[in-house]
């Protein structure tokens, strides 16, 4: 099944309304274990994402990744649970505020997490 990549799945997927559910300071858990925080998360159809912060300012880096990747929410556990590596959150390209609502860089980086990028890997690889 093929989903939008700025665009949550539904409810039914998730577990929970992504919507309702305030994530920021939600860690994220990649497939292959823990990889920082949730320091934003947006909602505007089609163009949804949370920007991650993956770790201690020396250390980590602020990422964006788009509402597509999220494949499930533990409230209880205060964890957003994503479809990729570690590996591949943090070799995407670092968070800049400043393009957010470029389209140029929402391509990129759709492209890098989006259907066939390097950082693709589909819900029903997961499930």
């Amino acid at each position: 099944m093929q989903m939008d990549v700025w665009t949550y799945p539904d409810k039914s997927r998730l577990g929970t309304d992504m919507v309702n559910a305030d994530v920021v300071g939600y860690e994220i858990e990649a497939l292959d274990g823990s990889i920082g925080k949730v320091d934003q998360a947006t909602y505007d159809a089609g163009a949804s994402y949370l920007v991650i912060d993956t770790g201690p300012w020396i250390f980590g880096k602020k990422v964006m990744l788009p509402a597509g990747v999220v494949r499930g929410i533990d409230t209880v556990g205060e964890t957003v649970l994503v479809n990729r590596t570690k590996e591949q959150i943090k070799n995407a390209p670092e968070y800049d505020d400043s393009l957010a609502d470029d389209e140029a860089y929402r391509s990129s980086l759709g492209s890098y997490y989006g259907m066939g990028g390097p950082g693709y890997r589909d819900w029903d690889d997961v499930v």
